[in-house]
This record gives C-alpha cells, sequence and structure tokens, in this order.
C-alpha cells in the first residue's frame, strides 16, 4: 500500500528500508524522501518502523530458543 502519496513510497519499501538498517523516521527521510512534504505519513511510517523491528526481535528471539 501506498504510505506517502507525496513521493510514492509503499509499505514495502520502508519494510526493505529497515531490513537494511533504518532505525527512524529520520533515516527514512534522508533515504526514501518518507514524509519530506506534507507530513500525513509521518505516523504511519512510524508505526511500520516499530512492526518491521518488532519482526525482527521476535525472529531472533525464536532463533536463539
Amino acid at each position: 500500500m501506498y504510505v506517502c502519496v507525496c513521493n510514492g513510497i509503499t509499505d514495502r519499501q520502508i519494510r526493505a528500508a529497515v531490513d537494511n538498517g533504518a532505525h527512524c523516521l529520520d533515516e527514512l527521510r534522508d533515504s526514501l524522501g518518507v514524509a519530506s512534504c506534507c507530513g500525513r505519513c509521518a505516523d504511519c511510517a512510524r508505526r511500520l518502523i516499530r512492526e518491521a523491528q518488532i519482526g525482527h526481535w521476535d525472529e531472533g528471539m525464536l532463533a536463539t530458543a
């Protein structure tokens, strides 16, 4: 789904950026341009970052269990 309509950024692109090391909205803004225009996508982008990070944490916990 499109998260940032202004720049045509999708949830998949945000998840991929987190997979590649993005940790916060500022890093997504620098790399993808998320929330660099109107800013309406900022909350959704932050939520996607958290969800992706939790997913990574859960995968790590399963690997060590």
